[in-house]
C-alpha cells in the first residue's frame, strides 16, 4: 500500500494508493473461484416429521439379535443357530419395509463374533442395524 504525501496549493494533501488491495482482493477472488468445495462427511439420518396415521399406527416389535458369551444366538430370547441366523431373520422382517434391528453382545464376547451377526443382518436384507449398549438399556 502506498502513501503519498505532498504540499499543495491548500496545505498538505494525502492520497492513499488501493490499486494493491484491489489487485490482492482480485486474486484471492480467482483462487477461491478456482477451488474445489467439495466437502465428506459421514451419512447421518435426519429424522422426519410424522403424520397422525403414523403415530397411530402400530409399531412393530423391536428385535435384538443376542450373542451370548459360549457364542450361541437368541432373537428376542429365541434361540437360533448361526446356520439359521440369516434365514430366520428373513422371515421375521419378510413384510417390513424398513427393517431396523439390534444386536446385543454380553461382555466377554469379541467384537469379530458381532461383526459376523452384523454381516448376516446385511445378508437378510436389514438396511439399519444399531448396538445395544448397557447405558441404552437402562434408559428402556
Amino acid at each position: 500500500m502506498g502513501l503519498s504525501v505532498g504540499v499543495g496549493r491548500r496545505g498538505m494533501l494525502t492520497d492513499v494508493n488501493v490499486v494493491p488491495l484491489i489487485d490482492i482482493l482480485l486474486v484471492l477472488l480467482v483462487i477461491f473461484m478456482i477451488i474445489p468445495h467439495h466437502q465428506q462427511g459421514l451419512d447421518a439420518s435426519i429424522p422426519q416429521q410424522q403424520t397422525p396415521t403414523e403415530i397411530d399406527s402400530p409399531q412393530p416389535d423391536v428385535v435384538v439379535v443376542q450373542v451370548l458369551a459360549d457364542g450361541s444366538l437368541r432373537i428376542n430370547q429365541e434361540s437360533v443357530s448361526w446356520d439359521a441366523l440369516e434365514s430366520r431373520l428373513k422371515q421375521v422382517f419378510q413384510r417390513s419395509a424398513r427393517p431396523t434391528a439390534f444386536v446385543r453382545g454380553e461382555a466377554p464376547v469379541e467384537f469379530a463374533v458381532v461383526a459376523r451377526v452384523i454381516d448376516s443382518m446385511r445378508g437378510a436384507g436389514i438396511v439399519t442395524v444399531g448396538l445395544l449398549t448397557p447405558e441404552l438399556e437402562k434408559v428402556r
